[in-house]
């Protein structure tokens, strides 16, 4: 299973390598889709970290060719990512198929921004919680959320929690996370 991991700099490191890792354990092929080439700055919290080497170019990505998405968060990675057109539309092509989808800490902001928060329950780093509100969304502080193909959490210390649902949701395809 080829899943997309979409992030730019500023992605908070812990939330992109641990999701990864669990990935990969689980027998999934991740790929770090980003909005250009070369490579991202990983960061831990405010201070940058590890360069990360991007796979993909999202304006070049081919949604169909991801079984999933993961979206990492980071305050600035996740404005960045909600501030670009062809990133928000990946993100979109991926609930207009039935994809999975699992979003940690600031990376719900890119949800609202694509518009398909509304009517769905849904965590996130409690600063954001009137921003996924005004989109329609319910917003409850809860360690994971699943929502029919789409996982919520809420910060990295829910990483282990986020990490289990993750493989499951992932496992079960569109059609099983749906129903």
């Amino acid at each position: 299973m080829k899943v997309a991991v979409l992030a730019t700099d500023g992605v908070e490191q812990v939330e992109l390598d641990r999701p990864w890792q669990v990935l990969e354990e689980a027998g999934a092929e991740p790929e770090l889709v980003s909005l250009e080439s070369g490579s991202i700055t990983a960061y831990d919290h405010i201070d940058p970290a590890d360069r990360k080497k991007v796979d993909a170019v999202v304006s070049e990505a081919d949604p169909d060719e991801y079984a999933a998405l993961v979206l990492p968060g980071g305050v600035i990675n996740g404005d960045f990512i909600r501030a670009d057109a062809d990133a928000v539309a990946f993100v979109t092509a991926f609930f207009e198929a039935g994809k999975p989808v699992a979003a940690i800490c600031h990376a719900p902001w890119v949800l609202a921004e694509a518009g398909v928060a509304r009517g769905r329950r849904m965590t996130s780093w409690p600063s954001l919680q009137t921003d996924l509100r005004n989109a329609g969304a319910e917003w409850v502080d809860e360690e994971v959320v699943v929502d029919g193909t789409l996982l919520t959490s809420r910060r990295p210390d829910d990483l282990d929690a986020f990490g289990v649902a993750m493989v499951e949701l992932f496992a079960a395809g569109p059609e099983e996370a749906a129903g």
